[in-house]
């Protein structure tokens, strides 16, 4: 009997640790507000699932994206903007296509691991851990066919190493997973951070800050 009481115990206590936590966010921020009148939801509303229909789930021609910018990239998302059917489902893909010697910059998805498969080409892709390991890279040359893992929020870059054309499909652990391009963010953000706070964290002059911040910082997203 003491073994049964035990297991329930047991049990009960499992159940509150799965339900003691908050759920993952699909947004930047969801500030809360007393205002009923004005709702914004974590995600986006359903639709009532007896009028869903064969279009919702999906997305028409993921063709080759425009790679005639400064990066020599595009990236095509394919996530819960694109397919709405995809709300509640955890999961997005983009396609990923590079011009010869075209970067994929540093950026993270704050909300998504991504795991990524070549089709053509040949990249070199890598990603940095955090401070914790000791801001370690990790890298490799991948061939197409090839598989590589990016955790969530780490930042990560794909570079074609290759003589042609590459591209490669990215697939994602959230609806929406988000994008940070570390360039773009740091100095590019509006309004722009202090050059005060930029010169000590770089320990570069302020004119090197003040030509970055200047800078066009192309999104390829």
């Amino acid at each position: 009997m003491k073994a049964f009481y035990f297991l329930v115990a047991l049990l009960a206590l499992a159940s509150s640790v799965v339900f003691a936590y908050d759920p993952s966010p699909l947004q930047d921020f969801c500030v809360a507000i007393n205002d009923t009148k004005t709702v914004f939801v974590n995600g986006k509303f359903c639709k009532d699932p007896k009028l869903a229909n064969a279009d919702d789930f999906f997305f028409k021609g993921l063709g080759p994206g425009n790679t005639s910018n400064p990066l020599g990239s595009k990236v095509t998302p394919v996530a819960v903007n694109e397919i709405l059917g995809l709300n509640t489902l955890g999961i997005s893909l983009a396609r990923i296509d590079f011009a010869p010697k075209g970067l994929n910059p540093p950026h993270t998805h704050p909300r998504g691991t991504e795991i990524l498969v070549v089709l053509e080409g040949t990249l070199y892709v890598g990603f940095v851990s955090s401070n914790q390991d000791n801001n370690r890279l990790f890298t490799k040359v991948l061939n197409k066919g090839d598989v590589f893992v990016f955790p969530i929020g780490l930042i990560h870059f794909q570079l074609n190493v290759g003589y042609g054309e590459a591209v490669a499909i990215a697939g994602l652990s959230s609806q929406n997973p988000g994008v940070i391009t570390i360039a773009n963010a740091v100095f590019g953000s509006k309004p722009p951070i202090s050059s005060e706070v930029l010169t000590k964290a770089f320990q570069v002059g302020e004119n090197v800050i003040e030509y970055l911040q200047k800078q066009f910082w192309y999104n390829n997203s």
